[in-house]
């Protein structure tokens, strides 16, 4: 008797979701190239605000227009100790070879990051708020308002003010941390200085790449608390392996109230 040959079968997904106990489940998250591009960026975007600082204290003033003039500042930067600064301690001349140095790791990282994320329309689908993300808008504020955050199922997606700030940072901060850090360069200023006339001149350039500077340390802070605040075991874990944990259903991470017992109507006074 003539045997049948079994038929082949697909080899099973290595990125499907693999189903945990007390009913959690692990689903990838992010792509190798997410995280490589995330790690660098941490490093070059550390490297830059600490030798950043250390160039700024050299003149510890901002202006507005062209020229410094020391009787009016717009801001005074105090002292920051030296565990602030790359290198430790005062170092002007060494502090700009080492934001040039990391200005270029985190630019063609930056790139790399955002052709690959258009080229695998990683954008569109995870970052682009759709109509229903713009009509939860409010719902979203008031769910960050309490501190709650889902870990269930609608964690598999960034809700609508994770999406409008990483395009924010994305689209128009980092562009302008690079634009107003470009237009300070004396090197490019002799190629095309029409960039820092568009500034409105050297000190507005300098005070706007501290303003860009700034925000990026605010969402560095909010970012880095939220992580902790959602779970950091989990969030670290998924961008360092791609794997992230989703939680039974109704699940969430923040305060968790205790309704009070009713009280028996014969304990009433």
């Amino acid at each position: 008797m003539t045997e049948i040959a079994a038929l082949p079968t697909e080899p099973p997904d290595p990125r499907a979701d693999r189903p945990l106990s007390d009913g959690r489940t692990d689903t990838w998250r992010h792509p190798t190239w997410v995280r490589v591009a995330h790690w660098l960026n941490v490093v070059a975007v550390v490297a830059l605000i600490m030798s950043g600082l250390n160039i700024l204290l050299a003149h510890p003033h901002l202006y507005w227009g062209v020229r410094s003039t020391f009787a009016s500042p717009w801001i005074d930067i105090p002292p920051l100790p030296d565990w602030l600064l790359i290198p430790q301690g005062r170092n002007l001349a060494e502090a700009r070879n080492w934001h040039f140095l990391f200005a270029w790791v985190f630019v063609l990282n930056g790139l790399a990051y955002l052709l690959l994320g258009l080229f695998t329309r990683r954008f569109g689908r995870r970052l682009w708020p759709t109509r229903t993300d713009l009509k939860g808008f409010g719902a979203s504020v008031a769910e960050h308002a309490r501190f709650r955050f889902p870990t269930d199922d609608h964690a598999r997606a960034y809700n609508v003010i994770q999406k409008l700030t990483y395009l924010a940072m994305i689209l128009i901060v980092l562009p302008m941390m690079l634009v107003t850090g470009l237009s300070m360069s004396p090197g490019f200023n002799a190629v095309g200085g029409v960039l820092l006339e568009l500034m409105g001149g050297r000190q507005s350039a300098r005070t706007l790449h501290f303003i860009s500077a700034g925000l990026i340390v605010g969402f560095i802070v909010i970012h880095v608390g939220l992580v902790i605040w959602t779970g950091p075991f989990n969030n670290m874990r998924s961008m360092i392996t791609g794997w992230f944990v989703i939680e039974p259903p109704g699940s969430s991470a923040g305060p968790k109230f205790r309704r009070r017992p009713p009280t028996d109507p014969g304990d009433a006074p």
